[in-house]
């Protein structure tokens, strides 16, 4: 898998990022397990995970396996705080106190004296931006963190935190990025360009939307099927959504590969993009993920895809 810098930082990461936001529910741990086995064989680097996802149940099954599967020091390890969840309600929680506990509680959680990236996960508008700057600085200079960065900003927002951090330098930004959520386009990817961070594609393939599987109906296994999920991915299913989805399945079909791989390289490679972090329920899906590391796509295609879904 070919590994990419992140923004102007040092860091190098794999183009593709393994999520973790469905291990501790969807994904037990022999599948997690399974999951990062093969990742890491096709040449991933990049695990990403959170505190808040199920609840604190994803990093704890990600600390099960680590190192049993991969050696860690093989890994870039990114992780955030800032979010906790608790009874399905979320609360934002950037002060310097809370952030600084949950990235104690993730340490001692993952079993690792640092982490390779670590991210705020929302703006907070009551924690002043110098007191969030100052934390990152903490997390750099005592050595818990090796690079930080931030999820889910604008991009004024992002270019505030920039314009105060000190050492603890934002390299890297995330948030969703796909045919189907281009709105990070207009502000946060000219600020990110701007300021020399790298952005992390989040669902890159609109919750399977783009996938083609929702075509003909709800699959009985899908997340649309899930009361949990259903409203989510009804989002991605519009009129307008459907012709996007329609012109990758024509371009996969010319490619002779899916509208998936033909939908992840889209927003794998497009400019500013330094990883796409996918997520599978098993290690079938995650195979079939794996195979778009084998596709480049055309730049006639991608401009075709460009039209069809700005």
């Amino acid at each position: 898998m070919k590994q990419r810098s992140v923004g102007s930082s040092g860091l190098r990461v794999s183009r593709l990022g393994l999520g973790t936001l469905g291990w501790g529910s969807g994904t037990d741990g022999d599948d997690a397990a399974a999951q990062l086995a093969a990742f890491a064989e096709a040449g991933g680097t990049l695990i990403d995970t959170s505190p808040a996802y199920g609840e604190g149940r994803a990093q704890r099954v990600l600390a099960e396996v680590l190192d049993d599967v991969v050696p860690r020091r093989e890994l870039i390890v990114s992780s955030a705080a800032g979010i906790s969840i608790r009874g399905g309600r979320s609360r934002i929680d950037c002060s310097r106190r809370a952030l600084l506990d949950q990235l104690d509680a993730t340490l001692a959680e993952l079993g690792t004296d640092h982490l390779d990236l670590w991210q705020i996960a929302a703006w907070d508008p009551h924690t002043p931006v110098d007191e969030v700057a100052s934390t990152l600085d903490y997390a750099v200079t005592s050595g818990k963190a090796r690079y930080v960065g931030a999820r889910g900003y604008l991009g004024w927002q992002l270019a505030t935190a920039s314009g105060a951090a000190g050492a603890g330098r934002i390299i890297a930004t995330q948030a969703e990025y796909s045919l189907l959520a281009r709105g990070i386009e207009d502000e946060l990817l000219p600020a990110a360009d701007h300021h020399g961070v790298g952005v992390l594609a989040a669902v890159p393939l609109a919750g399977g939307g783009l996938t083609g599987k929702y075509r003909k109906g709800t699959p009985a296994d899908s997340r649309g099927a899930d009361d949990a999920h259903a409203e989510w991915i009804r989002g991605y299913l519009t009129d307008t959504a459907e012709n996007v989805v329609d012109a990758a399945a024509t371009a996969a079909s010319g490619l002779k590969t899916s509208p998936l791989a033909v939908a992840l390289a889209w927003a794998r490679d497009r400019p500013g993009v330094s990883s796409a972090i996918v997520g599978a329920r098993d290690l079938a899906q995650l195979t079939g993920i794996l195979v778009s590391e084998e596709l480049e796509l055309p730049s006639a295609i991608a401009s075709a895809l460009d039209d069809v879904s700005s």
